[in-house]
């Protein structure tokens, strides 16, 4: 097992990103973030994840900052105020991610990769609908005469070299969880094609320079935790503890996304819904309290708790909150 972080300072984050007006399953994990900072009488940052200027909009970050503040989902440092780890926008922090690259870089376990994206995806079947395909490290090692000619004809990324090892944790929510680098990802990306470094890399920095201590996110994002500590390690810095949620669902299964307007905070606003209903609704699914009523979200800092918190995906009823 893995060592966690030795601060005794709780701090939490939030980290969306700008590219959509947030839905109730951002907000659904936006709140039990929150929750458990405040219950550990801690801190929660809010860091803005604009890496890919494709996807991130300036006028969603005013939207995320009026949504949360609304929601009663305050923070202690990040997002437009600053604060002593500022910039807290990682469209901000390239500097920062470069020297890191560059550190990996000089311990040898970077390598050029210029497949494209087609050859990646039929490279190895996914090992799930939202994993990426295993690279079978076809770039690894290439001759140096062969990738100088290459880097003049290609674009490329950079991947790292991951060992034959199994990396395992204790997630607060679904326990025991380990995964093969190999089996399960192979040699990842740490910056794109295009320069945009990659989400392993700039999360991990982040959350260490940061000094986050729990990281609680979706539980779609439970199978990058283990390159996240992989990474940790490499540069040195202990882990912090994480806790996945589960994903709120639509009664087809089909989760909740941005690019849909799936019961978004714009379409709720405008219902004229109160922070009161949608923070009552959130704590009844998420098992914190046993029936509907309209609450705060200072209310349920004494009731929350890990071990209520379900496992399962949650179906969420649209009618609920129409």
């Amino acid at each position: 097992m893995l060592s966690t972080s030795s601060s005794t300072e709780v701090r939490g984050r939030f980290a969306p990103s700008p590219s959509g007006r947030m839905h109730l399953g951002n907000v659904f994990c936006a709140l039990i973030a929150w929750l458990c900072a405040r219950a550990g009488n801690g801190k929660i940052v809010l860091r803005i994840e604009d890496l890919d200027p494709q996807r991130s909009k300036a006028q969603y970050i005013s939207f995320l900052e009026d949504d949360l503040q609304w929601l009663g989902l305050d923070w202690d440092e990040g997002g437009s105020g600053g604060g002593t780890y500022s910039p807290y926008f990682q469209s901000r922090r390239n500097d920062i991610y470069i020297y890191y690259f560059k550190k990996l870089s000089c311990q040898n376990r970077l390598y050029p990769c210029f497949c494209s994206r087609g050859e990646r995806l039929s490279a190895s079947a996914p090992h799930g609908s939202d994993n990426p395909a295993v690279y079978p490290g076809r770039c690894r090692s290439l001759p140096d005469a062969v990738i100088e000619r290459l880097k003049e004809e290609k674009p490329y990324s950079f991947r790292i070299c991951v060992p034959d090892e199994t990396v395992s944790f204790c997630d607060l929510n679904y326990g025991y969880y380990e995964e093969n680098l190999p089996a399960s990802c192979g040699d990842f990306i740490v910056r794109r094609s295009d320069g945009v470094y990659a989400y392993q890399l700039a999360v991990t920095v982040d959350d260490a320079l940061m000094g986050i201590t729990h990281v609680v996110r979706g539980a779609d994002l439970l199978p990058s935790t283990a390159r996240q500590i992989f990474l940790f390690r490499a540069l040195g810095f202990a882990p912090p503890v994480y806790g996945h949620v589960p994903l709120l669902v639509a009664p087809d299964g089909r989760r909740l996304a941005k690019r849909d307007r799936d019961l978004d905070l714009g379409c709720l606003r405008a219902l004229k819904k109160t922070p009161e209903e949608i923070i009552g609704r959130l704590a009844f699914l998420s098992g914190f309290v046993d029936h509907y009523e309209k609450l705060k979200a200072r209310d349920l800092i004494p009731l929350f708790s890990w071990d209520r918190i379900p496992r399962e995906n949650i179906v969420l009823d649209p009618s609920l909150f129409r």
